[in-house]
């Protein structure tokens, strides 16, 4: 079975969800998704086991007559976990990593093989990134660890910031942690022959397909909504069947495939994920239009909060999603009694499981971002989960009294040294 199998593809997004990548079950016999654990597997004969596993490690396919070889190379259960997200993607393929960053590694690498860089030694490879961006990327970019030069801007001055050795834009939308909405289709007029990858993960492919709007790349921490119950890590891209095969062949070579119990769970956790998905954003709406009059509340950071201008939500998402970000009055003092005064949200990094977090993103997943991109110190993220609104509402009421009550500490308040 490969990745592009899309007999499921005129399917309502729903059934897309519970179907996509068990069109072989009936064939083996069994309802329920298959593990497969194997490290290893027999080899027919030396020929076509050798031919096999040149396939694989070449970005291909397992070849019928050869075997799947090693685990590192492919997985059965991998393959099933990829075909339903390219489904749901609306792709020709998916690559499956053992986390997002491993995934995001992988694509910069990958684009590094661009044939304008390789046929000209002295090209230093080159990415532009619109911020704000997950802070993981951010700094991976900003490093220079995977051998390419980084520029960060905003989303109208990529065009500007394309040069002749540039491989790849990355962007996100929304974005973590100020849920701004880039505008996919007006990056990809910009980008010109450039890929463009779209960090997905806050919308879920439920909320948001970018290979539709003409994005060469769809990435997902799959450790988030699309496992949904924070018990598995794994990343997961989707794209076309060409991509997927330079994406096969680094994680061939870097050792980067998904575990298959990883896969196995996120998988079974597509199913659900379109219900999920309306639960938590119908609470998360609801959660929004009652923090916006909180006297603790400085802004309340959800899309369509101060309308659509641009018509994003009308014409590139399905909805406006399960995370919400608070500016407070009270600066980093409130943002700090806030998270330590919650009950039933857990104060914790991650975001998009069933039950509600709450972060401070300047403090822990922003923290090794440059200043001058780093989330304000007064600015907490919420991942709303599948609980009672009402309950999470009289949560954050309670723990927001004190809030309110110490005083109108303004966003600019020195942090220190346990950010800076």
């Amino acid at each position: 079975m490969t990745t592009e199998h899309r007999s499921n593809v005129s399917m309502n997004p729903d059934s897309v969800a519970v179907h996509g990548g068990r069109e072989d079950l009936q064939e083996l016999g069994v309802h329920a998704l298959p593990l497969d654990l194997s490290t290893t597997y027999p080899l027919p004969d030396i020929e076509h086991g050798g031919d096999s596993y040149e396939s694989m490690a070449l970005g291909g396919h397992p070849l019928p007559e050869g075997g799947a070889v090693y685990a590192r190379l492919w997985n059965p259960t991998v393959a099933r976990f990829e075909s339903g997200l390219a489904q749901m993607e609306k792709a020709e393929a998916a690559v499956a990593f053992a986390s997002g960053m491993a995934a995001m590694t992988a694509a910069i690498l990958a684009a590094k093989d661009s044939p304008k860089v390789t046929a000209n030694p002295t090209l230093r490879p080159h990415v532009v990134a619109v911020r704000p961006l997950y802070g993981g990327t951010d700094h991976l970019l900003a490093s220079g660890l995977l051998g390419v030069d980084a520029t960060f801007c905003a989303e109208n001055d990529v065009a500007g910031a394309v040069r002749e050795e540039t491989v790849l834009i990355v962007l996100e939308t929304p974005a973590n942690p100020t849920l701004e909405l880039v505008d996919i289709r007006n990056i990809v007029a910009q980008a010109g022959s450039v890929p463009v990858l779209v960090d997905n993960t806050f919308a879920t492919p439920v909320l948001q397909n970018p290979i539709t709007l003409g994005a060469s790349m769809s990435l997902h921490s799959a450790t988030k909504y699309i496992g949904g119950h924070g018990d598995a890590v794994g990343g997961v891209i989707a794209c076309s069947e060409q991509t997927a095969q330079s994406l096969r062949s680094v994680r061939a070579i870097t050792g980067a495939i998904l575990h298959p119990l990883g896969a196995y769970l996120l998988h079974r956790g597509l199913a659900t994920l379109p219900v999920r998905m309306r639960g938590q954003q119908e609470s998360a709406v609801r959660i929004a239009e009652w923090l916006h009059s909180h006297p603790g509340v400085e802004k309340v950071h959800y899309p369509g909060n101060d309308g659509d201008p641009l018509g994003l939500l009308e014409r590139q998402m399905h909805g406006t999603g399960a995370m919400v970000s608070i500016s407070l009055t009270g600066g980093f003092e409130a943002a700090m009694r806030l998270t330590s005064g919650v009950r039933m949200f857990t104060h914790a990094v991650s975001l998009g499981g069933v039950d509600s977090l709450i972060q401070h993103p300047a403090a822990l997943t922003h923290r090794p971002v440059a200043p001058e991109a780093r989330p304000l110190p007064n600015l907490v993220r919420l991942s709303i989960g599948l609980e009672c609104v009402e309950d999470l509402i009289k949560d954050l009421e309670q723990a927001l009294a004190p809030v309110s009550a110490g005083g109108d500490q303004r966003a600019d308040h020195k942090v220190g040294a346990a950010i800076h």
